[in-house]
Order: C-alpha cells, then structure tokens, then sequence
C-alpha cells in the first residue's frame, strides 16, 4: 500500500501539473471501489478548477473551486498518472479531463482505493480523517509529542506506529525502516518509548519519511509516481525485505531477521534494535 513518501510524491507531481487547471470532463467507470463513489461526483468535479492539492496521512486531497474536496486512497494497487497512454482498460475507473488537453487517470485493479467528496470547511471532521494521529513531518512533530501518544499503548511498538490514530500516514515499510535507525526493537512495549527514546525514534521516522519523499517513494508492485516514473527508495532499504542479508554497518553476524506480527512481515537487526 502506497504510504506518506508516495503519496507525497504523488501530490507533489500533481500540484505542479495541474494546479489552477479546470476539469472539463469527468469519466466514472463504474459505482464504486472499496466503497461506493458518490453518485454525484462527475456532475460535482465537472466544470472546478483545481485550486491546490493537500495530503492528510495516506489521503491525497485535490481542493477545488467553491470550497469542495476531492479526497482519494490510492488503497493497495491504485495509481493516478497524468496523460499516460490511451487508457480505457479494465482497470481504469475514473479518468478526469483538464482544459490544457490533461488526463488523470485512476487505475486500481484491486479496486481497494476509494474517492469521496466533502467541504473545506468540515474536512477535518470527515470520518475519514477525524481519527487521525498528528502528521510527523509537521513542525511540532517531536520525542515529547510522539511520547504523549505512546504513554499508555500496551501493543508492540510496531503496531502501534501502524495505528493511524497514533501518528498519520506511516505503514510496514517505514516503520521498519524507521524502527532500525532509532535502534529500537519491534517488539519493544509502545509505552516504554519515552524520553530519549522517543526522541530518537520522532527523528528516525522524519529522516525515514524525507529520504523517502526524495527518491520518489518505493516502488515494490504497483506503485508509481504522478508522471509513470518509478521510485527508488526501494534501493535504499536498511532492513525492509532483506532478511538474511546483512545489517548495515553492523557486526550481528546473524543478518536481518523476519518475524511476523499481526500478521505483517516485520524486519528488523536484534543486535542493534533492543
């Protein structure tokens, strides 16, 4: 599942092409993804000019002329791409038409995303978003406030961090990553990470998460950035989907261990992340 990095990416990529274009036509292939597509979203978005793209956590945000909101989940496989090859396949469930000659096209053959509407000025109370956890690349995303949220977790710290209550837009993979450089093991109680503990690991998910977004994302399966291009972070994992092969900079000896739980793969070094 495209995570903060890609869809930050994404939004990125988005904004510049995009922003103050003004949707012409709009395609709804079918009624519905993870959940229904509101019946009147075509009628909605035809006609709007783009007026910025935001992200909440893994939620893309297209804000539109009139103080509407887009809000789309790329879900497990879904992609957006801007003026790909003629479409029309299987896949391809929405496409949105720019008065440039630009296509978005949304393709997700798992069909796990979903889009829905909502107003600017009530966007935080959607239900989609009401729940979640402080972003953590925001200024005030820090070891004291980090801990605050951990203090009374009794779950593995990794659990917790995949909890979007808890801290928006982080999943498997950075989590993994970020736990590796704050030494921390996944196993570790969520509210035993305090004080110093908390600090390193607040800093490890930024570093993790702005590495990432500088690389374009991960690109494992389906994912890809706005223009079609591929991520590279993948090419830069210290411990996600290396198991068995050796630590970086680190003398364990035993390599990368995988263990699983909740049922996620999780990687990690048991010498170095305690």
């Amino acid at each position: 599942m495209p995570e903060l990095p890609e869809v930050e990416t994404v939004r990125r990529g988005l904004a510049a092409r995009l922003t103050g274009r003004r949707i012409t036509h709009v395609t709804v292939r079918r009624p519905d993804l993870r959940r229904p597509l509101p019946p009147d979203m075509g009628q909605v978005l035809t006609g709007r000019e783009v007026r910025d793209f935001g992200r909440r956590g893994k939620y893309l945000l297209v804000h539109l002329e009139g103080g509407g909101v887009l809000i789309v989940h790329l879900g497990m496989s879904g992609r957006l791409s801007i003026d790909a090859a003629p479409g029309g396949g299987a896949h391809e469930h929405v496409v949105l038409h720019f008065d440039d000659g630009a296509v978005l096209r949304y393709e997700d053959h798992r069909r796990f995303g979903l889009m829905d509407l909502a107003k600017a000025a009530r966007l935080e109370e959607h239900e989609l978003l009401r729940s979640m956890g402080p972003e953590p690349l925001a200024p005030g995303f820090d070891g004291p406030a980090l801990a605050r949220r951990l203090h009374a977790k009794d779950t593995p710290i990794k659990a917790a961090l995949l909890d979007q209550r808890v801290v928006a837009g982080l999943g498997n993979i950075y989590v993994c990553e970020a736990l590796f450089y704050a030494g921390l093991s996944p196993r570790r109680r969520a509210g035993s990470v305090q004080g110093r503990r908390a600090e390193r690991l607040a800093k490890a998910i930024r570093h993790v998460l702005e590495d990432a977004i500088a690389a374009g994302g991960s690109s494992l399966r389906d994912y890809v950035q706005a223009s079609g291009e591929l991520g590279y972070f993948q090419h830069r994992f210290a411990v996600y989907d290396r198991a068995d092969l050796p630590c970086p900079g680190c003398d364990c000896g035993a390599g990368v261990r995988r263990i699983v739980q909740s049922g996620r793969s999780t990687f990690y070094c048991a010498k170095r992340q305690r």
